[in-house]
């Protein structure tokens, strides 16, 4: 197992390093060169210089990687231009956000994606079945950011139940230590913080888990209809084996391993794929940040970005592949 992960980390090492160089010529081959894309249409002839000499872009291409290079492996990701304030920080700062609309998100597609997919599954050919079906096909065809409008309209335009943007409620005084304010909430006991942490979390995070929850209840469906007609499970079955077992071990942890794989992507993709949301709810995370970049053709906080979000991806199928073998044991002995 620990051979396993060595070996996937030392293999994380050359693929960060192309990707580092595709990112830093892809800025270098921006029209006018990064100076002008970064000024727009106030690039005048001494800004451009300005520019270049700030960011060493004068400088040889061959010189310009490696010195940028050097300062990545030392964590140093640059300056943003919006803020200038150090890309570390403005991540470290706005990361606990992302990451806390990220898990509710997740645990919402994932508990509800495998229940229905299941269910779906038990009832094939169904009215049941062509309900999770159809809606499944919904929830991918319907944009996040027209969802995210729909919800925020309905729930806290109309209707008033939940709140309609931020994170908090700037009124109540609660205590942050981890930034991951329903955590905070429980830690210090601040039960009314926590609670209304968790209601501004309730429309960003169904937007977010939409597409994932769709994308789950058809993977777990699928899955579930090919074990439950293996020759194992009839054989089960022809032996007396207790229909709780059956359905637990032989059926459900079976189709898990596709299911897995699927969660592993789509929390990946949720951490990059915020944007939309974070700026509709105007949720203060790394999305709604990146927005904001995208505009102001900050180029630092998006190569930054891509980076930061590359690591994740290679972290998280690192422990779906290390999931596998506790689900499935046989993983573990072909290893």
């Amino acid at each position: 197992m620990l051979r396993t992960i060595g070996r996937r980390l030392l293999l994380l090492i050359p693929t960060l390093f192309g990707l580092t160089v595709l990112l830093f010529f892809w800025v270098r081959a921006l029209p006018g060169g990064p100076a002008v894309a970064l000024l727009g249409e106030r690039a005048t002839p001494e800004r451009v210089a300005e520019i270049n000499e700030l960011y060493g872009f004068n400088q040889p291409l061959i010189v310009q990687y490696f010195t940028w290079l050097g300062r990545l492996v030392q964590g140093d990701f640059g300056v943003s231009i919006q803020t200038q304030r150090p890309i570390t920080e403005e991540f470290a700062r706005r990361f606990p956000a992302t990451l806390e609309l990220t898990l509710f998100a997740i645990i919402v597609a994932v508990v509800l994606g495998i229940v229905i997919g299941y269910w779906a599954a038990r009832r094939h050919g169904k009215a049941a079945d062509h309900l999770a079906v159809g809606a499944s096909l919904l929830g991918i065809t319907i944009p996040v950011f027209f969802l995210a409008f729909m919800l925020k309209w309905l729930f806290a335009v109309q209707l008033g139940w939940l709140p309609s943007d931020g994170r908090q409620n700037p009124r109540l005084h609660a205590t942050h230590y981890t930034n991951l304010y329903v955590l905070d909430g429980i830690l210090t006991g601040e039960w009314d913080a926590a609670w209304d942490a968790f209601l501004h979390l309730i429309l960003p995070g169904i937007a977010l888990a939409s597409i994932p929850l769709a994308i789950i209840v058809r993977i777990t469906r699928a899955a579930v209809l090919e074990v439950q007609n293996a020759d194992y499970v009839r054989t089960g079955r022809a032996k007396g084996v207790s229909q709780g077992t059956i359905r637990g071990r032989f059926i459900l942890r079976n189709a898990l391993l596709p299911v897995v794989t699927t969660i592993g992507l789509q929390v990946g993709l949720l951490l990059s794929g915020a944007i939309l949301t974070e700026s509709v709810f105007a949720f203060p995370g790394i999305g709604s940040f990146l927005y904001r970049a995208i505009f102001n053709r900050d180029f630092p906080v998006l190569q930054g970005f891509i980076l930061f979000i590359a690591v994740l991806y290679a972290l998280i199928n690192l422990a779906v592949d290390v999931s596998y073998s506790f689900i499935d044991p046989r993983v573990r002995v072909q290893g």
